[in-house]
């Protein structure tokens, strides 16, 4: 049976428009009517309450959720309570993540996204492997003991191919050109960050096919007068996706707002960096035998080092809005248009219109999340 969705304030690729339905049946979008469309007068009916409707959130970095961190469970279990966990603050679409960690992880980790894949887990769309290939002394939170330069062991590993997409995070100084190459002619996604390359050597990991640049800001070498940097390379190049951790810790809101005006547009995206307390009453986790502690959103080790973040991908929108000053209809594409084109599925996911994927958040007037909806079931009401 055909579903209507009425009564919403309807984010379209023209903005947000109202008296529209949008008609769902087996888990795609096939319409957007008219209330007085015959289709939409036979269809079963679900009342948005004047709400907003928006394109599912998709989050291309989450370590984890609702008390599990993947490095410790790569499992197709640990990825459906880490999906059910975000699903609650609209995240229909998303990547389990793992830091840098041993290959037999690594395998695991690829493997579980693989079955979880195949299993129609709600919401999985790949995997993300950032590191081990990283920089020590950009190291951020992950454990130098398991950076290692990418052999054909690994090569062949990251590229093995399976039901989702494949996003590798990198210092591009570690890898050299054939390594680059053999990524991404295996249609790996490969991502910048976690390093310490200057702006030539990143400049010239673009031309090699980098697609991408992890946590913008953090983790890489900042953008200075005579030194551009990674930050610097990231802001000039046209083709490329920045990720951003809106939390208002990781990076400082004015960095924010530079940042977005002087990138190419579309080219902006959101991810939280999220740790195990998202979605849990549990605010401790164990990362590499230390209790982390998420204390007023932020998560840190003893001595200050951020530890991923406690942030959900309504609250990184909310910020982007009140933070940033971007527009509500321009946060939420950060959230879910521009990841989407950024994962290559920008022609089935990322936008509500007929044909893609009936995946929606629906949002209450302070941009709180009521409904998530992912393919067409409803996975999450408040």
């Amino acid at each position: 049976m055909t579903l209507a969705l009425v009564n919403g304030r309807v984010l379209t690729d023209n903005g947000f428009q109202t008296g529209l339905a949008v008609l769902v049946d087996d888990g795609k979008i096939t319409a957007l009517a008219l209330p007085s469309d015959p289709r939409v007068r036979a269809a079963d009916k679900h009342d948005l309450g004047g709400r907003t409707l928006l394109p599912g959130f998709i989050d291309c970095q989450v370590n984890g959720g609702g008390g599990v961190l993947f490095n410790d469970e790569p499992t197709v279990e640990a990825i459906r309570a880490i999906g059910e966990a975000h699903a609650k603050f609209g995240t229909t679409g998303f990547l389990p993540t793992l830091i840098s960690d041993d290959a037999e992880v690594m395998s695991r980790a690829i493997d579980a996204v693989n079955d979880a894949v195949a299993q129609g887990v709600p919401g999985v769309l790949g995997v993300h492997l950032e590191g081990p290939f990283i920089a020590p002394e950009r190291k951020g939170v992950h454990d130098p003991a398991k950076f290692r330069i990418a052999g054909a062991d690994d090569i062949a590993m990251v590229a093995r191919r399976h039901g989702g997409v494949t996003l590798l995070t990198l210092a591009p100084e570690r890898a050299s050109d054939d390594v680059l190459a053999q990524l991404v002619a295996n249609g790996v996604i490969v991502c910048a960050g976690h390093t310490g390359a200057d702006y030539d050597a990143t400049h010239h990991a673009l031309a090699m096919g980098v697609r991408g640049f992890t946590h913008l800001f953090n983790a890489m070498t900042p953008f200075t007068s005579r030194e551009p940097g990674v930050v610097g390379a990231a802001l000039e190049d046209h083709h490329s996706w920045c990720g951003l951790i809106v939390d208002g810790h990781h990076v400082h809101p004015a960095s924010l707002r530079v940042a977005i005006a002087a990138k190419a547009p579309t080219k902006m995206m959101l991810v939280t960096d999220a740790m195990p307390p998202v979605g849990s009453d549990n605010p401790n986790f164990v990362l590499k035998g230390e209790t982390i502690t998420a204390l007023d959103g932020v998560c840190q080790t003893a001595d200050g080092t951020l530890a991923g973040s406690a942030l959900d991908m309504a609250s990184a929108v909310r910020n982007t809005i009140d933070m940033v000053g971007v527009p509500y209809d321009e946060a939420a594409r950060m959230a879910s248009t521009y990841p989407a084109a950024f994962l290559g599925l920008g022609s089935s996911h990322g936008h509500i219109a007929a044909g893609y994927r009936a995946d929606f958040v629906v949002m209450d007037a302070t941009h709180h999340v009521t409904e998530t909806w992912i393919g067409g079931e409803r996975v999450f009401a408040a």
